[in-house]
């Protein structure tokens, strides 16, 4: 009788299977039989059982589990992605922030009764799954990261964690949930996903796109968007409404100046060598050739240095000073691209700031203060985007960024947890006369889910 038997991240298959079996397989000549990824376990399964091929299974070794299946209340848009995701238990859920992506996963644990698996990428959203978990399952998860190796019948853990333990964790749980999946297709990140045999996968995000592409192998890692909602579809009833206001900044005169030299040295190289930056990979490529080609580094650090300026444009502080005087008796969350400027932020205005320099203890001292209301202000860069619940702040101020739409989209959903008479604001303070104009129009485009 064939036989299935877990190997370290991996499946090994003993005895001869016949070639649609097969074909999931590579011989390896150091055990003398064949193995696969552990992602290839649903699908193994599936051919053997289509061909009626008997055989033994030793792959998965869940937990005990004492969940016993049930219904949670769910707003209509939560059970259509409940329902959609169930047809196939494999599939990503696009819900914009505030929406409750994560009631949709707990339901659907609820529902499956099975040990299962919760990836987050930060130790703030561990604490609220932890939280969200007790509170709808009445049980207490087991943590996965931040120095705690603890597994239950539900499990959270970093995407950290459980990328340097996939082959420990991968064959202990039945559904594995990955919340802001779209940090799954990374080189690192993805083993996760291919080290892992569970064979019920489900997705979270508010944004799948990423500006490399990689995006494009969520369905081999996951599976496909199943459902999806955008802001404007749930604001004014589910979410805040909201208002998206561009405030210009002017460069000074030697900004303006060396701007533009930065970038007629950086489009005459394009121009010489006929180059045209279409996508993240056209750049990439731009990046490789500038390892062995003087000019084309001349060209790449022209290119940083005029992004530079636009993006942290001096009098963009002094527009952030009237925003801040405007909104002094709300919350708001102010993000820049850069740590320093974070920091400089921080010390002209007497605000905390949270980067990714600073610990997980006073980060988290900080959060609460914010949240309580000691803190009215806060500055940070990326590190917030995700995993800072604050149902009362209600202005954002994004002074840079990369331009993308998934970042403008996170920073856009921190401000969009509904309160009762709450009406929200985001500010986008961009630079005259710079690529931050366009850029700042094509982005809002994925409110609406415009190409």
């Amino acid at each position: 009788m064939l036989k299935l038997e877990w190997s370290a991240g991996t499946i090994l298959l003993k005895g001869e299977a016949p070639p649609l079996v097969k074909a999931y397989f590579k011989w390896d000549p150091r055990v003398r039989c064949y193995r696969a990824l552990a992602i290839q376990y649903r699908w193994i399964v599936e051919t053997l059982r289509m061909l009626g091929v008997e055989y033994d299974d030793d792959v998965l070794h869940p937990l005990p589990c004492q969940l016993a299946s049930r219904e949670l209340p769910l707003r209509d848009y939560q059970r259509e992605a409940l329902e959609a995701w169930m047809g196939g238990k494999r599939g990503v859920v696009v819900l914009p922030t505030g929406a409750g992506k994560t009631l949709v996963a707990i339901a659907a644990i609820a529902k499956l009764a099975r040990p299962t698996l919760v990836v987050v990428p930060t130790l703030e959203l561990m604490d609220q799954w932890e939280e969200s978990v007790k509170k709808h399952l009445g049980i207490s998860p087991g943590r996965y990261g931040g120095g705690e190796k603890n597994i239950g019948c539900v499990t959270v853990a970093t995407y950290d964690s459980a990328y340097i333990n996939a082959e420990q964790l991968g064959d202990k749980f039945e559904l594995v949930v990955f919340d802001e999946v779209h940090h799954l297709p990374s080189p690192g990140y993805r083993q996760i996903a291919e080290l892992c045999a569970a064979p019920w996968r489900m997705g979270l995000t508010a944004t799948p796109e990423r500006e490399d592409g990689l995006h494009e192998i969520l369905p081999y890692l996951v599976g496909p968007v199943v459902y999806r909602r955008y802001v404007r579809e749930l604001a004014g009833k589910w979410l805040a409404e909201f208002d998206v206001v561009r405030v210009y900044a002017l460069m000074s005169e030697s900004e303006r100046e060396e701007y533009a030299k930065l970038t007629k040295v950086y489009k005459s190289f394009l121009r010489k060598r006929g180059l045209r930056m279409r996508s993240p990979r056209d750049f990439e490529k731009l990046a490789a050739l500038s390892v062995r080609d003087a000019e084309a580094r001349e060209a790449l650090l022209a290119w940083y240095r005029a992004r530079r300026i636009a993006l942290h444009a001096s009098m963009k502080l002094d527009v952030l000073k009237d925003l801040l005087a405007k909104h002094r008796g709300d919350k708001v969350l102010i993000f820049a691209e850069h740590s320093d400027v974070v920091r400089a932020i921080s010390s002209r205005f007497l605000i905390p700031e949270v980067t990714y320099k600073t610990p997980d203890e006073e980060r988290r001292a900080v959060l609460a203060a914010f949240r309580e209301g000691r803190v009215r202000a806060l500055a940070t860069s990326r590190v917030l985007e995700e995993g800072v619940d604050v149902p009362d702040a209600n202005v954002a101020v994004i002074l840079s960024g990369t331009g993308s739409r998934r970042e403008f989209v996170q920073r856009l959903g921190r401000i969009l947890r509904p309160q009762e008479g709450k009406r929200a604001l985001l500010y986008e303070v961009v630079t005259s006369g710079t690529r931050e104009v366009g850029i700042s129009r094509k982005r809002r485009k994925a409110l609406e889910g415009e190409s």
